[in-house]
């Protein structure tokens, strides 16, 4: 199946920013009762270790995606973590919902941009369920950028193109149903536009299957890493990982040690 590059309603500046935080907040609350990134623990960890930090950077957070589970199994090998959380459009309230959970975490408040990520900002960048968000070009620039300042990378989707993925996606609107009562920070309007209006049941399956048909393969990201300029200065790592019944796909590259 080739990749499709449809559009997503999260993506689009005119669409409404409290139904985009919606949507990112019931990703986060999925992928951390799931405990979806489960096997990026160890890949997590090697990053890390390589690039001799212990600060993450994630771009294009959304809600958080599945970092306060994630930083729970992090932490417990590395007290010292740090995470900051930042995005192009930034969920500022769930941003500061998930830093009240861990005194470790933090975010900013302006916006990030994945491709141009300012150089101040030092420590392993992470990117969950975001890479597919960017056609080609402009997911060539996020891994050029990090190779440009020599900051490690790590890139995690938990989708593919496949027919497994798209009918978990047809079917995530059950999903949202039944997890927005518990969903956090609490929010009248989440549940006006998921049961009265349902408007965020329907976008999310919308953006889910497109997710799926954008979603880059292990062949094509080892294609983006190729066309980098200097990226034979990187090591890079790309795979498919189990996580529970689906697959999580990954990329991590890190900076080669001076000789």
């Amino acid at each position: 199946m080739r990749r499709i590059h449809l559009f997503e309603f999260e993506d689009q500046k005119w669409f409404p920013e409290f139904l985009r935080n919606y949507m990112t907040d019931f990703l986060q609350f999925l992928s951390n009762k799931t405990k979806l990134y489960a096997p990026a623990v160890p890949i997590i960890e090697k990053g890390l270790i390589a690039c001799e930090t212990n600060q993450i950077i994630d771009l294009a957070s959304g809600g958080g995606g599945g970092l306060i589970w994630l930083n729970k199994e992090l932490s417990a090998g590395n007290p010292e973590l740090k995470i900051l959380l930042t995005d192009y459009y930034p969920n500022i309230a769930a941003f500061e919902y998930t830093k009240k959970q861990a005194a470790n975490f933090d975010f900013i408040a302006d916006s990030v941009d994945a491709r141009n990520v300012p150089e101040h900002l030092k420590g392993l960048r992470t990117q969950f369920l975001s890479l597919h968000h960017f056609k080609p070009d402009d997911a060539k620039k996020i891994l050029q950028n990090a190779v440009d300042i020599r900051s490690g990378i790590a890139v995690f989707e938990a989708q593919e193109r496949t027919v497994a993925s798209l009918v978990a996606m047809f079917l995530s609107p059950i999903s949202v149903l039944l997890a927005t009562p518990f969903i956090r920070p609490f929010s009248i309007g989440r549940l006006v536009f998921t049961y009265l209006i349902p408007v965020v049941p329907l976008v999310v399956c919308w953006d889910g299957i497109v997710s799926s048909l954008r979603t880059y393969s292990v062949t094509e990201m080892n294609e983006l890493i190729s066309g980098l300029e200097n990226g034979e200065t990187f090591n890079w790592e790309i795979g498919r990982m189990k996580s529970g019944p689906g697959t999580v796909l990954y990329l991590l590259g890190t900076p080669k040690k001076s000789i």
